[in-house]
């Protein structure tokens, strides 16, 4: 089944705001296995002039997963999830996050295409701090295998 291309430009808002934690800044270090002191110490941070601990640069990926998964189990987009590989995954920033800062998001659908017998969905998340300026959109490129 094809993706439906109607939903082009449709928009799946975080249900509720992220809060950047020292904790999740952390735990993503960890897990990405990234020894960086400026993801675990603030004085670190503070060092290379930042207010507080410093989120990795891929760290946003987490912010668009909520949106990504209403997109994704969206009935009338019609993709199937068991046959979707991860393709592309990139970040534009206005400034780098940090504990502390509370988020909100939107991920919306950018680009639906077929090349070949594969489906390339492109999901665009916006995450904007308390006081509506934007930090940071992350990009993702989903493809849905063909038979």
């Amino acid at each position: 089944m094809a993706i439906n291309p109607d939903h082009l430009g449709r928009e799946y808002p975080a249900p509720e705001v992220y809060e950047v934690t020292r904790g999740k800044i952390r735990e993503f270090a960890e897990a990405i296995n990234d020894p960086n002191p400026a993801y675990v110490d603030r004085e670190s941070a503070r060092t290379l002039g930042y207010a507080d601990v410093v989120a990795p640069p891929t760290f946003p990926v987490i912010l668009g997963m909520a949106g990504s998964a209403q997109a994704v189990a969206d009935p009338d987009l019609g993709v199937d999830f068991s046959r979707v590989v991860h393709g592309d995954q990139r970040f534009q920033y206005s400034r780098p996050l940090l504990a502390g800062d509370v988020l909100s998001s939107v991920t919306r659908i950018t680009g639906i295409k077929t090349l070949g017998s594969n489906d390339l969905l492109t999901l665009e998340t916006e995450a904007s701090d308390s006081g509506g300026e934007h930090v940071v959109t992350a990009t993702m490129m989903l493809v849905v295998r063909g038979a």
